[in-house]
């Protein structure tokens, strides 16, 4: 057998390379079901060389929906977030500029397992054409978090408008007073 084909191949395209490698932190502490490693025992592929680096779990929490969902259209700017893990009291949203931050923190805690903490930050620019004032949250009984801001609301202008004259009282006569009330200043003549 020759090494020659091992050797020369591009073992970076490799397909248990191509695969992200992530931390899942809002489903770090979650036990997997025996279904998850079963079903990815038989997809896990066989011939790689480097199969005992690469974890067979990694696919059944790459399924799962791990991440926040960002929706744009001509209504509305919307981000869906799984925060299952966190008490209604733990999650706060906020606007800074014009960025939404959403923030998920709980201290340490003890489980089954041990003792778990969890924290995560996410920030996420508003689209200029969106309202920063007129931002949304709720929070369904699942743990499903979506924040929504608005479109503008873009009032074409009219063809023509009439502007109203306000009256605040007679502007010449105190500039007069104003400058009759100063000291004048007279000059020697010689």
């Amino acid at each position: 057998m020759s090494m020659v084909p091992l050797l020369f191949r591009d073992w970076w395209d490799d397909e248990d390379f191509s695969r992200p490698s992530r931390l899942f932190d809002q489903h770090f502490g979650l036990g997997l079901r025996r279904d998850d490693l079963l079903n990815t025992a038989r997809s896990f592929p066989r011939s790689s060389i480097f199969r005992s680096y690469v974890r067979p779990w990694s696919t059944a929490l790459q399924r799962q929906d791990s991440g926040s969902t960002i929706q744009q259209d001509k209504e509305k700017f919307q981000v869906i977030l799984d925060v299952q893990q966190f008490a209604p009291n733990e999650i706060t949203v906020k606007t800074s500029g014009s960025s939404i931050v959403v923030e998920g923190k709980h201290e340490e805690k003890q489980d089954e397992h041990g003792y778990i903490s969890r924290h995560f930050v996410r920030r996420y620019v508003l689209p200029q054409e969106h309202d920063i004032n007129d931002v949304v949250s709720t929070l369904s009984s699942d743990g499903i978090l979506t924040v929504t801001a608005p479109k503008k609301v873009y009032q074409p202008p009219t063809g023509e408008r009439v502007v109203p004259i306000t009256q605040t009282g007679p502007a010449k006569a105190t500039v007069t007073a104003a400058s009759e009330s100063q000291p004048k200043i007279e000059h020697p003549t010689n």
